[in-house]
């Protein structure tokens, strides 16, 4: 019988494993997924923030696989590598075309060089138009849409190597014309810029002249406050959402903090926790978002205006989550739909607070670049790991990575629930005062 040793450690019986190897600090894990054994270091010395390292690693493993999306990853090198010896056995034997010479030339002299060291889930249209952008440099010609295809032939033999190796899926894999498209990123807010646009709402609403124009200025916050939160799809996700396909959440948590009270006892910061669940129907069909505490704000704002309810802590918006509530939550008192002037007013908005345009793109800032802003809060502060984000936002991981694979994106098990950025929003109270209301100062200066 196999003896244990004292540097093994089963965390849960035959699917996860902490160890340490000989001459090393560092403890190893590995868990089994889909009956597959899996290895991965959690980079930690000290037993129990290993074992937590360890269970977050098999968490992230199934939810990695759950959403059809490969556990193992590997460098592009090695599976180019395989992609060659196998195209070399079938010319040995016969099978192969003339052209996997071609194939391989191209292999070894310009990816294995440029992109040999990516992760072959990081290929994304952005690294392939990278690719080719400094390729063209080097050699001062324009590739040929011929010449562009054979090199797009030989990728996809990379690709159909690692699909069959289970690197990659048929979902998350590149799939390549005769000419690879530049993608353009849609212009987003910086969080200064979003601060300020939050900001300034308040004062935007104050300064209505009629209860009409109040109560459009009010719908329009609330829009922009949930799209900020959530990330959904501007249009009908949310102008189109009923009560009934809200569920709200509650998980009150206690956090200890370093500070102590004027006792000397620690001091614990209580928090509900409030989140919702809201069912939206759009581009790509029907999902569940969660919306943070914003949202529920939201909510709670809208309940008050149109019905005069009252939100309660303990069950918020009970008379209004119902199953046989058809009402449209973004509606006016009366039940009118805003959705078709709600662009005009964003723009004048942005326009008045010098915001309409993004300084770095030149490009006129949209609903859209809202749904922007939350993909890049969320994966630079919020850590969302890219296949949760997609489940957010309704995309895929391809389109995450194609659109956002410029930012550092860190791993996290704890998701969706934003608390970074919302501290980050609301730190500065005076980044409205750089953005200040053209139209307001010119009555001040009128009325002086």
């Amino acid at each position: 019988m196999a003896i244990k040793k004292e540097t093994t450690h089963q965390l849960i019986n035959r699917n996860l494993t902490l160890y340490q190897r000989e001459h090393s600090q560092v403890w190893q894990c590995r868990f089994k997924v889909d009956n597959k054994w899996i290895r991965a270091t959690t980079k930690e010395t000290k037993f129990d923030l290993a074992v937590t390292k360890a269970k977050e690693l098999l968490i992230e493993a199934e939810i990695r696989k759950r959403s059809g999306i490969p556990v193992v990853t590997k460098r592009f090198k090695d599976i180019a590598q395989l992609a060659i010896d196998r195209m070399e056995r079938d010319l040995k034997g016969g099978l192969g075309k003339v052209i996997y010479k071609d194939y391989i030339r191209i292999i070894n002299q310009h990816f294995i060089p440029s992109l040999g060291q990516r992760l072959i889930t990081n290929i994304d249209y952005d690294a392939l138009q990278q690719y080719y952008n400094d390729r063209e440099a080097k050699y001062g010609a324009v590739l040929s849409n011929s010449h562009r295809k054979t090199q797009n032939a030989a990728f996809n033999r990379v690709f159909d190597e690692a699909v069959v190796r289970g690197y990659l899926t048929d979902s998350n894999r590149p799939k390549l014309d005769g000419k690879t498209k530049e993608t353009q990123r849609r212009p987003a807010f910086e969080l200064h810029e979003v601060r300020a646009l939050l900001k300034n709402l308040g004062p935007y609403i104050e300064s209505s002249r009629t209860k009409d124009v109040r109560e459009r200025r009010e719908i329009l916050r609330d829009y922009v406050e949930m799209l900020i939160d959530t990330g959904a799809r501007p249009g009908i996700e949310l102008l189109d959402m009923k009560w009934k396909q809200i569920r709200f959440m509650m998980n009150p948590i206690s956090t200890v903090t370093d500070q102590l009270d004027e006792e000397g006892e620690v001091i614990e910061v209580h928090s509900l926790n409030r989140s919702c669940e809201m069912t939206v129907k759009g581009k790509t069909g029907q999902r569940q978002i969660i919306g943070r505490l914003p949202s529920v704000r939201v909510l709670e704002r809208i309940a008050m205006r149109n019905y005069g309810i009252k939100s309660t802590i303990k069950d918020p918006l009970a008379e209004l989550i119902k199953p046989t509530n058809d009402d449209y939550i973004f509606r006016t008192k009366e039940g009118r739909d805003l959705s078709d002037v709600l662009n005009h007013m964003f723009d004048g908005f942005l326009a008045d607070h010098g915001l309409l345009i993004d300084p770095k793109t030149n490009q006129k800032r949209v609903f859209y670049s809202l749904r922007h802003t939350y993909a890049t809060l969320a994966l630079t502060h919020d850590m969302v790991p890219i296949h949760t984000l997609a489940k957010q936002m309704g995309t895929s991981v391809l389109m995450i990575e194609r659109h956002y694979s410029h930012l550092q994106v860190i791993q996290a098990i704890e998701q969706l629930r934003g608390a970074t950025t919302r501290k980050l929003i609301e730190a500065d109270g005076r980044a409205a005062d750089n953005y200040p209301s053209k139209k307001r100062a010119e009555r001040e200066l009128r009325a002086a």
